[in-house]
């Protein structure tokens, strides 16, 4: 992994938090952050990118849990008093920007940066909502409805300022492997998506509010 400097994150909280000039580290699309079974001895925080984590089986299978978004933290399993091992991987979407935080590090500033603590304790409650959202997803709606739904998490900022929105340029085998299921089928539902005006696609995809539509369908 290539390392840079942090240059305009570094007024941020969590950037001033661990020194304004702390190396960063740029992740590739379909690289690891980390990896399932290895020591689970730091935290991560994406400036910038888009992660999946993703839990590898005995025999090879690999399955998408949820997805990490920008400004969030991740690889969070490393607090315990005695921590083990990452239960997942962590894997880059869009190449991806991260901060590596070691553990003492990141306890030592949540005792001493009270903003810091509240900062944390919302991205670990928010990821919460949203692993319960993964769940239903995976287990009780459409790989539909949950493409939908990553298409509207990817637009969110600029879905707040507008009616509509261009996301990260994302492959369609990039996406597929986010919901669990073929590129075809993702292209099926993009092409569904495009017709009904939920979306328009030419070889990047702007997302429309109305999108939100077929998390309510039955």
């Amino acid at each position: 992994m290539e390392q840079t400097q942090v240059g305009s994150i570094a007024t941020t909280d969590i950037v001033a938090a661990f020194g304004l000039h702390r190396a960063v580290q740029i992740v590739a699309p379909r690289q690891r952050i980390y990896i399932q079974g290895d020591p689970a001895d730091s935290l991560f925080y994406l400036v910038n990118g888009m992660a999946r984590l993703a839990v590898t089986s005995v025999d090879g299978k690999e399955a998408s849990v949820m997805n990490i978004n920008t400004g969030e933290f991740l690889g969070e399993d490393y607090l315990p008093a005695f921590p083990g091992v990452r239960a997942a991987s962590a894997i880059a979407v869009l190449s991806c920007t991260v901060l590596r935080i070691q553990r003492l590090d990141m306890l030592r500033a949540i005792r001493e940066e009270p903003k810091l603590a509240v900062i944390f304790m919302n991205s670990l409650l928010l990821r919460g909502v949203r692993a319960q959202a993964a769940v239903v997803d995976q287990f009780f709606n459409s790989s539909e409805k949950w493409l939908a739904r990553i298409l509207l998490i990817m637009a969110r900022d600029g879905l707040r300022r507008s009616v509509s929105t261009l996301i990260p340029k994302i492959t369609q085998e990039a996406l597929a492997e986010m919901v669990g299921t073929t590129r075809s089928r993702v292209s099926f539902f993009l092409n569904r998506f495009r017709k009904l005006g939920f979306i328009t696609y030419s070889g990047q995809i702007r997302v429309f509010h109305t999108l939100s539509a077929v998390l309510q369908s039955n």
